[in-house]
C-alpha cells in the first residue's frame, strides 16, 4: 500500500500561491491529488487537500470524498485516505 511517505511532492510558485503538490495514481485506475498552499484547505496551517482523481481526472463520484474534496489534513489523515483509494 502507497501512504504519505511515498509521495513526491514538488515544490512550486506561480506568483499568486507558492507551497508543495503531487499527483499520485493507482493500479486500480484511482489516484489522488495532495496539495498545501496559501489558497488549499489548512495550507495556512501546514496541513493538506486531497482530491480524488479517476484516469487523472478529479472526480467527485466516489465514496472517499463524498462528492468534494478534502482539506485540513494530517499526513496521516492523507494516508487513510490513500488507502481508502487503493481499495476502491
Amino acid at each position: 500500500m502507497k501512504t504519505f511517505t511515498n509521495l513526491d511532492f514538488e515544490i512550486f510558485s506561480d506568483g499568486l500561491k507558492s507551497g508543495k503538490k503531487t499527483r499520485i495514481e493507482f493500479e486500480n485506475g484511482w489516484g489522488a491529488s495532495v496539495v498545501s498552499h496559501d489558497y488549499s484547505y489548512g495550507g495556512k496551517d501546514g496541513l493538506y487537500e486531497l482530491a480524488v482523481l479517476f484516469e487523472n481526472e478529479i472526480n467527485y463520484d466516489n465514496p472517499v470524498a463524498g462528492g468534494d474534496v478534502k482539506g485540513y489534513l494530517t499526513e496521516e489523515d492523507v494516508t487513510d485516505l490513500l488507502i481508502q483509494i487503493q481499495n476502491l
